[in-house]
């Protein structure tokens, strides 16, 4: 990786991780045009993935900064309790399907299938969920935070997006768009906590050398750091525009990523 791969990938991740339109199918769109059909070697091929994982990190951060009086307010365990409970679902599905999920992110079809079907339910979520009015988390049970969790699951499919999945799951459980998408937020903590230390410490395990490179640890900090920056500037930009905006039009952006996608794979820049 070089320093220009580092910074493009950081500020990628900063941006679609938090957005309705897949993280995972944008990281496959700039390596295609990044590679630009070139084959990496092994351990290059390895450091990349410890790195679009360890980058995650920083886009947490984020939310937490965000929202920290949420996240730093004790008295009110309730909204622990409701994270909780609608990560459950996450965790154990995760646990259970892990290597299954793995062998779906080989596969750039799937993602751009994903990515093509979750355009086209968002493109008519605000009118089938237009009557969504819960806009506060006292004001939500655990059974629709449970919901929510089990819509989740589904962001497992890669390409799907995790956002997206949230989003939508938690309009059909009555919230408002914009605290929908807060919620996803909040719930991303723990999920992607999760998801990314666990990837972390097996990566680590059985990669130990790529830690021990001067070069590689730089471009992890810095990697984070611009994620970080990204991240807490898309959520802003987005709870901003879903407060005069439907999600109509990431679900246009969603179908032309997904025909991108296909494209490529076409010509042979995606295998």
């Amino acid at each position: 990786m070089t320093w220009l791969d580092t910074v493009i990938l950081s500020v990628v991740e900063g941006i679609t991780e938090f957005l309705p339109i897949s993280s995972t199918g944008h990281m496959i769109l700039v390596d295609a045009i990044m590679n630009n059909g070139q084959q990496l070697t092994a351990d290059q091929k390895e450091f990349k993935k410890l790195f679009e994982v360890c980058i995650q990190l920083g886009a947490i951060l984020s939310v937490v900064v965000l929202y920290w009086k949420k996240f730093l307010d004790v008295k009110r365990m309730d909204f622990y309790f409701k994270l909780i409970v609608a990560v459950f679902p996450a965790l154990v599905f995760g646990k259970l399907f892990s290597d299954k999920i793995d062998e779906l992110l080989e596969s750039p079809t799937t993602v751009a299938v994903a990515l093509l079907v979750g355009g086209i339910i968002l493109l008519f979520v605000d009118k089938l969920f237009a009557k969504s009015e819960i806009d506060h988390e006292q004001n939500m049970s655990y059974k629709k935070g449970f919901m929510v969790g089990m819509w989740q699951v589904i962001a497992m499919i890669p390409g799907t997006s995790r956002s997206a999945a949230t989003i939508i799951g938690g309009m059909q459980q009555g919230l408002s768009r914009r605290f929908a998408a807060e919620f996803s937020f909040f719930l991303a903590v723990p999920t992607m906590m999760a998801a990314t230390g666990y990837k972390l410490l097996k990566a680590v395990k059985e990669h130990p050398e790529m830690l021990k490179n001067k070069d590689n640890l730089a471009m992890l900090g810095v990697g984070n750091v611009i994620a970080f920056i990204v991240a807490f500037i898309a959520i802003k930009t987005f709870i901003q525009f879903l407060q005069k905006n439907s999600l109509r039009a990431f679900g246009v952006y969603r179908i032309v990523a997904a025909v991108a996608i296909f494209v490529l794979m076409y010509l042979g820049y995606i295998s």
